[in-house]
């Protein structure tokens, strides 16, 4: 049974990328919404705790990393578990239960969104 939340970012129908939360901020202004969704997801990142989480999860074997293999940051285990919930719901981290173990991992949509939320243009 899975815990999954759904992402802001999806993999749009027609196959031809992520679709990011909002545009690189090269690109234009951002809306209100865009910048609130935004502004969640840096802020979840922004309490080193919840950065040492999120890179321990993101460059973990598999792509995935059971909580038992991730919690050594240095805070109680209670407080990892406050700290992954609240990179779920920035919808940075998605979870699955398994046996007594969750096991997180960071969407690659997610990833990918972040990096082109914060691309420069290119050069023509």
């Amino acid at each position: 049974m899975s815990n999954a939340k759904v992402l802001p970012l999806l993999e749009p129908a027609d196959g031809q990328g992520v679709v990011s939360c909002c545009p690189p901020l090269t690109e234009r202004p951002m809306s209100a919404e865009e910048a609130e969704r935004a502004a969640r997801m840096f802020k979840a990142l922004g309490d080193p705790v919840r950065l040492r989480l999120f890179s321990a999860v993101a460059s973990h074997e598999g792509g995935e990393a059971c909580v038992c293999d991730i919690s050594d940051v240095g805070v109680s285990q209670p407080t990892v578990s406050h700290h992954l919930k609240k990179l779920k719901e920035a919808g940075l981290l998605t979870s699955e239960r398994r046996g007594t173990w969750v096991y997180y991992r960071v969407e690659p949509s997610v990833l990918a969104a972040m990096g082109k939320l914060l691309t420069l243009p290119t050069a023509a």
